[in-house]
Order: structure tokens, then sequence, then C-alpha cells
């Protein structure tokens, strides 16, 4: 069972993971979720600072911050994908939101096939703000890949070097199954889904409707990014959001 935590400096909760990041959060009461994309992703150094000037313009603490979503120029491997991690943290450290090795912050982190950044950059963040009872609410659910416990590459990525359709498609079954496992933890399903993406560079067309569609995640549509997850060898990944409200920087 999920494990779901408040994080009242935040004004959310979020669902227990990693170091690295939260498999989902969502707003407490009195809150609300919202999401700001940049017009144009920037280096995290530079993205962290628009963050905090954004948060600072709204009367918000950096506390605040509770997801984000990030490009990488190519897929890490996973001691490197470590060391990314370990350096991201500090910020969110600085900023009170990070604690002894707990992550609050959901997050996502794709690689564009084309066209892709220099470095790790920031594509679109959210935080909470206070709301009115009408205005409440919104979740953000964290980017997950076809990963599953084992002690190798081989046993940790779910068909493991299978491209073909049934590859994907088996690929795809797990990570749909994950994201649900998610929304339950908040009580949610796919039919309060606002946006609901997918990230692979590999041809899907005919198992979407199948495999997502029939299975009702794409009330609000869905959005296929022609980007790789994170790491090497992983080839399909998912995310949710219902913001409460959205933005363009």
């Amino acid at each position: 069972m999920a494990e779901v935590i408040s994080f009242a400096p935040g004004g959310y909760r979020y669902i227990k993971a990693v170091f690295q990041y939260s498999s989902g959060v969502a707003a407490e009461p009195g809150f609300a979720i919202e999401r700001a994309r940049l017009k144009k992703p920037m280096p995290l150094r530079e993205g962290f600072a628009a963050v905090e000037a954004h948060l600072r313009s709204l009367g918000r603490p950096t506390a605040a911050f509770c997801a984000c979503e990030l490009r990488s120029p190519a897929p890490f491997t996973e001691q490197g994908f470590y060391e990314f991690n370990r350096h991201y943290v500090e910020t969110l450290e600085r900023w009170g939101v990070y604690r002894d090795g707990d992550n609050p912050v959901a997050r996502t982190n794709v690689c564009p096939l084309h066209e892709p950044p220099a470095a790790p950059s920031l594509y679109a963040f959210s935080y909470t703000v206070p709301a009115a009872r009408e205005l409440q609410g919104g979740f953000v659910i964290a980017g997950s890949g076809e990963t599953q416990s084992g002690a190798t590459a081989q046993e940790r990525i779910v068909a493991y070097g299978d491209t073909s359709p049934p590859g994907m498609a088996t690929k795809m079954r797990h990570v749909m199954a994950e994201m649900e496992r998610r929304l339950a933890a908040f009580g949610r399903s796919w039919k309060d889904a606002a946006e609901t993406q997918a990230y692979t560079v590999q041809d899907i067309g005919t198992l979407i409707e199948p495999i997502i569609v029939r299975r009702g995640a794409t009330p609000g549509g869905l959005t296929w990014h022609f980007a790789r997850p994170p790491i090497v060898d992983l080839e399909f990944e998912m995310d949710v959001r219902a913001p409460a409200r959205e933005i363009m920087l």
C-alpha cells in the first residue's frame, strides 16, 4: 500500500518513494496546485531561479514547490542518474523541501529525441497557493517507466530489450497499472485526470486505443511526447495531472 504523507509547510501531501522524487502530490484542504510551463526550457540553475522569483511574486515560500518537469539531453546510465539526482536535491534541501533522504516533490524527467537541451533543463513546475473552497484541489502523478524490483537491469526493466508491439504492450500495461496505483493512493481514478502524457520514441500508435483509451485513461485526451525515459534501456513513461490552474511564464 502506498504511503501518503502530509507536507504541511508546502500545503500538500505526497506518495513516499525514493530520495530523488515522490510518486505524486495532491493539494491539502485550503490549497490549490497551479502549474507553470516555461515558454522555453531553462538550464536547471536558471530554471530554479525562475521558480524562486515566481513564488516570491506570489508571496509563497519555496516549500510550496511540489512538482517539476525536466528535459535532459539523453538517457543517463544508472550511476549517471544517481549523480545527477544528488546534485538536483541540493536545491530542494536549500529550499527546506528535501530532508534526511525524504523528498516530497513529484517529478518527470524525459529526454526529447529531437532538439534536446544542451543540459538538464526545467520545462514546467507546480506549486501550491491558498485557495477558496471552490478553487481548491489538484494533483500531479509523477512520471514512471516500466520498472519493477530486481537486482539487474534485465530483471528491473519489464520486457527488457523488447520493442516489438507485444513487448511495448507489456511495458505500457505495467506503467498504466502503476499510474492507477498512484491515483488510488489519493482516492482518484482516470476520470479525475485532466491531462495524460505518454513519453516514448517507439511506435505505439496502434496500441494507444486498446491499452490506454479503452481503459478510460484519456478523459482530457492524450499528449504523446517523442522523448525517451531518463535511464538507458527504458522505453515508455507516463504521467498524469489535474492542476487547478495553469499558466505560461
